[in-house]
């Protein structure tokens, strides 16, 4: 397994990190992604440390709650052994004060997350969306108290825009706060707008990326390919749901160029399109799904190997996606 830095800190992490949404399932909305028990969890976390990927992301709203505990019984006796990330900031409950990134809130999420898991400290705590209604000092005011509490060892924030990031960051120096060192992201060989802004922001702040869906809401698989059926799996279940629309053209037209690197290479159009965003700038880990052990093991071995400069051309000239303004002009 390669390991590199955690964005800007001291921390190094595997490049893959193994993305627990599909532990638990108990709810409707998480049940199309998977519906793993503790010791089917167990058995995949074994493999996991086996290879490595000693990460595991998870979050309190994964099947409000249930991702984290089955996560924490997993890694029960092996908690010296594992990095865990989690996040807070949506909805767990119907109060008034059940969301968000206040201080009331923040604190109570990140003591409920530490009693699922069964631990009392969190490697990498994210806020996993922006909230307008909260002063951005009393947010990291929050998180830096966590962390000089030692209930926190590194943060960072998830699925903030470019000027929310680099306020934050701002915000930070100001006041010599907790400064965020990681963003958890979406970037897919289908989903590259990271490269509009969040890239240059991260490349001139020193921030790394962990990517979340790199196979592009399950739209990488390999199975999704002109004229054929829908072969079962996730997409089948319904679990592309409020994912980001993908024309079919543009999608088919990508996994054509997978499906000829792939067989150059001798691999799969998953472990290929893994492969390239290993490849990419600011890129310090990958979030890795899986609905099994075969899934898990096939995604793991997208590692140890690297795709041509030839290769990575064909695949970026392939999923090429023109900005929206202005980000499409440049300087003459």
């Amino acid at each position: 397994m390669e390991y590199r830095q955690l964005g800007h800190s001291g921390l190094r992490i595997p490049v893959l990190s193994y993305g627990t949404a599909t532990f638990g399932g108990t709810n409707d909305f998480f049940k199309k992604w998977g519906q793993i028990d503790i010791q089917e969890a167990s058995r995949l976390a074994d493999i996991c440390l086996e290879y490595g990927a000693n990460f595991f992301d998870t979050a309190d709203v994964y099947s409000q709650g249930d991702s984290e505990q089955i996560l924490g019984a997993a890694l029960k006796g092996k908690r010296d052994r594992a990095l865990i990330s989690t996040k807070g900031t949506f909805a767990m409950g119907d109060g008034p004060n059940d969301k968000g990134a206040s201080r009331y809130h923040l604190i109570k999420a990140c003591e409920a997350s530490l009693r699922r898991l069964g631990t009392d400290y969190i490697d990498v705590y994210f806020i996993h969306g922006y909230d307008p209604f909260t002063p951005m000092e009393e947010t990291l005011a929050a998180l830096d108290n966590l962390v000089s509490s030692g209930k926190v060892r590194y943060i960072g924030c998830s699925n903030f825009t470019g000027w929310q990031v680099m306020k934050s960051l701002a915000t930070a120096e100001k006041y010599g706060l907790a400064r965020y060192v990681i963003y958890q992201g979406y970037y897919s060989l289908i989903g590259r707008e990271y490269e509009w802004e969040l890239m240059p922001l991260a490349q001139d702040q020193n921030i790394g990326l962990m990517v979340w869906s790199p196979l592009g809401w399950g739209r990488l698989t390999g199975k999704l390919r002109r004229g054929q059926p829908l072969q079962e799996g996730r997409i089948q279940n319904g679990g592309a749901a409020n994912g980001p629309e993908v024309s079919d053209e543009y999608l088919y037209t990508v996994v054509d160029a997978l499906d000829e690197v792939a067989a150059e290479t001798g691999k799969s159009v998953p472990q290929v399109a893994i492969n390239w965003l290993l490849q990419r700038p600011t890129v310090s880990n990958v979030v890795i799904g899986a609905r099994n052990e075969q899934q898990l093991i096939h995604n793991l071995e997208s590692v140890g190997w690297n795709l041509t400069t030839t290769q990575i051309e064909r695949l970026e000239k392939a999923s090429a996606q023109k900005p929206v303004y202005p980000y499409w002009v440049k300087m003459r």
